[in-house]
């Protein structure tokens, strides 16, 4: 696991994600002209109340890739 630090509506936060999943979401990002902060803030918004922000964003990538 790695941590990945982000800055959420102003305060900062660590999410752990595998390296991979850390990876795709920069290609991601990069692809798409965002910032990382911004795909994490978008995805945070969306996400159940009961789901950890790292299994939403797990879930996010792949639906991506998928599509």
């Amino acid at each position: 696991m790695t941590k990945l630090s982000v800055s959420l509506s102003g305060h900062h936060t660590s999410i752990s994600l595998e390296p991979e999943f850390i990876d795709a979401l920069h290609k991601i990002a990069q692809r798409e002209n965002k910032s990382i902060a911004s795909i994490i803030e978008n995805i945070d918004a969306k996400r159940k109340p009961d789901t950890n922000l790292s299994s939403a964003i797990r879930v996010w990538i792949l639906q991506k890739f998928m599509h």
